[in-house]
């Protein structure tokens, strides 16, 4: 009887429970082994994971039910992320979890909607997006049938961390994966292979495979840093009170020497303040943060954060999933799950996996810099005032987003990059908020008739109005839920 393919997944919280269940749910079937080292969680009651709608597929391949898993995390929906300057010297705009207008003649709505724009139309993009609209008016927007038709319309989560990652490991150890705790954890290698984990107490772990999702088997040779494309290098977390109404999206509050977030929450308000500490120290930085947010604040935490990812992330027999991202758009838990997905379609056959690590090598990098690019862009085009910004300006700009922020001035178009895991109605909505505006659009739309789009749009804003009107406030959603 052969030994089954093994594999060994370490780090902690949600980064380890997602990776080992997913691993087992993915490729238990073939018989793989999955165990995972847990080593003592970084949480805080104070911790939120603020997601990207992608999380909500990766829970349903996992089996997640998602009412039980709201019930049992008190997480809520957020349809998107609104950006506020506190000095109200440039206005809002909302980073939405959804498309905006259908095709017109068989070409994307939004350059026929930057050309109207040029001709006098003065109706915000945002008017034609059912999750922008209905975030506008406190509402839901769930996805169905009808909508579906009319175009995408996503939501993201707020998970209280501690209570999401004990669900997470729950459902690990539901898809068969071994656990093993460890204070901490000692790789032994030969050259770049990992021949064991040295548990401590005398414990060994061997494996075909390490996957590790928090980056404490990485060689620090092996990291790329980002800070050069970054002003943020600490972080605090604090809890307020809840809202009475849950907000269905967050909120985004410049300052200036940085910028505070709120996550509203059934069980508190979660604030996040990013700052650099070169502008001012932790205390400071919670007074900031408590009048950015106008809440009382408990249990704040400061933390240094080191954005950058792994150089080669799957290097002898080891993988390292995601990367460290600045916090701004909360999209450590996607990077994680790109990485996994990745590693998901190329997983080896055998114990010779020299052309999947080399493929792996060469599209995980490409995907995380994408990411990267995008959080890039806000601080490179943010037009809000302080130190903190300046210096966000004067940071280093890669040559792919160079490309793509000159594209997107010229012709309204977004660069089709290959490794892309974000909806271009994100980097349209961040694009645009900053103030970037196209000064053209692809000349093929103008062979539809102007009276024609104009009869589309004044059907796709009565149809956003009437899709708006029957969805639900999210208390009103969450509290059929609770006696569902």
């Amino acid at each position: 009887m052969s030994t089954p393919f093994t594999v060994v997944v370490a780090g902690r919280d949600a980064p380890l429970w997602l990776t080992a269940a997913a691993l087992a749910r993915g490729l238990g079937p073939s018989g793989v082994k999955v165990e995972a080292v847990e080593l003592p969680s970084g949480l805080a009651p104070v911790d939120v994971y603020a997601t990207f709608p992608a999380l909500e597929a990766l829970h349903n391949q996992l089996r997640i039910d998602e009412a039980a898993l709201l019930r049992a995390t008190g997480a809520s929906l957020t349809l998107g992320q609104n950006f506020t300057d506190l000095a109200g010297a440039h206005p809002a705009f909302l980073h939405a979890y959804g498309s905006a207008g259908t095709q017109i003649g068989g070409r994307d709505f939004f350059a026929h909607w930057v050309k109207a724009r040029a001709y006098g139309l003065n109706v915000p993009l945002d008017d034609f997006s059912l999750t922008a609209a209905a975030a506008r008016q406190g509402r839901l927007m769930l996805p169905d049938e009808e909508n579906e038709i009319y175009g995408r319309c996503d939501y993201g989560y707020h998970l209280p961390a501690i209570p999401y990652a004990r669900l997470l490991r729950d459902a690990a150890i539901r898809h068969g994966v071994t656990v093993h705790t460890a204070d901490r954890v000692t790789a032994e290698r030969e050259g770049e292979t990992i021949v064991a984990l040295d548990l401590g107490e005398g414990r060994r772990l061997t494996a075909d495979l390490f996957v590790d999702t928090g980056g404490m088997l990485l060689d620090s040779a092996n990291f790329l840093s980002w800070r050069a494309h970054f002003p943020v290098d600490r972080v605090l977390a604090a809890i307020g009170p809840a809202f009475p109404n849950v907000p269905v999206y967050a909120e985004n509050r410049a300052g200036p020497t940085g910028w505070t977030a709120l996550h509203p929450g059934r069980p508190a308000t979660y604030v996040v303040h990013a700052w650099s500490s070169a502008d001012a120290g932790d205390e400071q930085a919670l007074l900031a943060a408590t009048v950015a947010s106008s809440l009382p604040l408990t249990g704040a935490m400061a933390r240094t954060v080191a954005p950058g990812r792994p150089a080669q992330p799957w290097t002898g027999n080891c993988v390292t999933l995601g990367a460290s991202f600045d916090p701004v758009h909360g999209l450590d838990l996607l990077g994680l799950q790109i990485g996994l997905v990745q590693l998901l379609a190329s997983f080896p056959a055998t114990t010779s996996f020299a052309a999947e690590r080399d493929e792996y090598n060469r599209t995980a990098p490409q995907a995380l810099d994408r990411i990267r690019d995008f959080q890039s862009a806000h601080y490179a085009l943010a037009r809000y005032a302080g130190p903190f910004w300046d210096a966000a300006r004067e940071a280093g700009v890669a040559p792919d987003l160079a490309h793509a922020i000159a594209l997107f001035r010229a012709r309204a178009e977004l660069v089709p990059f290959e490794e892309e895991n974000l909806p271009p109605d994100s980097w349209r909505a961040l694009f645009l908020g900053h103030g970037l505006e196209p000064e053209s659009w692809p000349p093929a739309i103008d062979r539809v008739p102007p009276d024609e789009v104009k009869a589309q749009f004044r059907r796709m804003l009565g149809f956003v109005r009437e899709q708006v009107l029957r969805q639900p406030t999210q208390d009103a959603w969450l509290a059929g839920l609770a006696h569902g």
